[in-house]
């Protein structure tokens, strides 16, 4: 063995024994790519609707074609995982958000809508692949690690919120800049991913010698968990694009307007670290689905009935419910499967038709503010997809495996 050869195998003997921490931190940065790019375009949707004289129901889908780009993705991610490596696949999407990011900030309508196509391409890839591997590399910790990531997202996401109109006004930076700023972060994520690139050289991805399971798309479970995700985004969705510009519309200023949606993301952070272990402590879940819809009514009960001024409070109980509905769905991948690759694959099914239903969300949403020129109909709308969720995550809640129905309605 030379020299060169000797220092790689120590290279690697290092990363094989301090591989969870590599890991963990690198799945940590990589969840904090996850939702700056698109949470930041809430607060700035005016400005970009002047700038480049587009319409409310076009502006709309800033937010929507993110969402396109996930569910036209998702089903494939498993596949590639399989084929290259889930290290592989990560690394190159984060160099395709932090590309995106970059041509978003450029240029015109066309960069703008090209630029949002590829981070949500990238960001489809990390959100399939990261619950099929915090289920393969933490079986043990699967509630804490889906917690810690969703920490790490929530908390950029809602730095992004509350920064996008201070950082184009006061730090003269404008709507471009505003959002460009965020390739920052995807260039860490690519610098602390190279250690699992010279690990996946030596090692071989669990997932992609997995025994093949029985089809998700045949399991009703599987679809209850898909429809969750649908709801579950559209009502994330929504209000990220649309809430800043609704209270603007109710009389406040745009850059307080901005920072109410960073308390609705602040607002999540403790429920997304404590829910997912609190998920994979109890029998099942729907004591949770029950505290997440009560709180979903509050916060649009309180908007509807047009009470601004607790408007504080509104969006305290819309970012919670958030904070409840997102680690659980995370958490259903890996609880309603038996294997990481099932896990992969329930995950891409679920993001994928879960997201192509979210897309309709903002851009409805605009819709129907365009048509009503008011906001009662669109959060109407909202208070209808929340009886929704609470129905199909009751459904989902219960202790029972894709594949399994059968075997369980077998032994009742």
């Amino acid at each position: 063995m030379n020299s060169q050869q000797h220092q790689r195998a120590l290279v690697y003997k290092s990363l094989w024994h301090a591989g969870p921490w590599v890991l963990g931190a690198g799945v940590i940065l990589v969840g904090a790519n996850l939702r700056a790019s698109i949470t930041s375009v809430g607060p700035l949707v005016g400005m970009i609707k002047d700038s480049l004289h587009i319409s409310n129901t076009l502006s709309g889908l800033l937010t929507t074609l993110p969402l396109l780009a996930f569910a036209l993705l998702s089903p494939f991610v498993a596949n590639l995982s399989r084929r290259f490596g889930s290290a592989r696949v990560i690394f190159g999407a984060l160099l395709l958000l932090t590309a995106g990011i970059v041509v978003r900030s450029t240029l015109g309508v066309t960069a703008l809508f090209a630029g949002t196509a590829m981070l949500g391409l990238a960001i489809a890839v990390c959100n399939v692949l990261l619950p099929s591997l915090i289920k393969e590399e933490f079986p043990r910790n699967s509630g804490l690690m889906t917690g810690v990531y969703s920490v790490s997202m929530n908390v950029v996401a809602a730095t992004a919120s509350g920064l996008s109109v201070p950082l184009a006004l006061s730090g003269g930076m404008g709507w471009r800049g505003s959002l460009g700023i965020w390739s920052i972060v995807g260039v860490v994520g690519i610098l602390l991913w190279v250690p699992q690139l010279l690990k996946a050289r030596k090692t071989v991805n669990k997932a992609a010698v997995s025994a093949r399971t029985v089809s998700v798309y045949k399991s009703s479970l599987a679809w209850k968990v898909t429809l969750f995700m649908g709801l579950q985004s559209a009502l994330f969705y929504v209000p990220a694009a649309w809430f800043p510009e609704m209270m603007v519309g109710q009389g406040m200023d745009s850059e307080t307007a901005g920072w109410m949606l960073s308390v609705m993301m602040f607002s999540q952070m403790p429920f997304t670290f404590i829910v997912p272990i609190w998920a994979a402590r109890v029998k099942d879940q729907r004591i949770l689905v029950l505290i997440m819809t009560a709180l979903y009514f509050v916060g649009l009960g309180g908007f509807l009935l047009g009470a601004t001024q607790w408007s504080v409070i509104w969006v305290i109980c819309m970012g919670t419910a958030g904070g409840f509905a997102f680690p659980l769905v995370m958490m259903f991948f890996n609880l309603r499967t038996r294997t990481p690759q099932q896990a992969a694959e329930l995950s891409g099914m679920a993001q994928s038709f879960g997201y192509l239903l979210a897309a309709t969300g903002p851009t409805l949403f605009g819709y129907l503010h365009d048509a009503t020129q008011g906001w009662t109909i669109p959060l109407l709308l909202l208070l209808c997809l929340s009886v929704l969720l609470l129905l199909t995550g009751l459904g989902a809640a219960k202790k029972r495996y894709v594949g399994g129905e059968v075997d369980d309605q077998a032994t009742i």
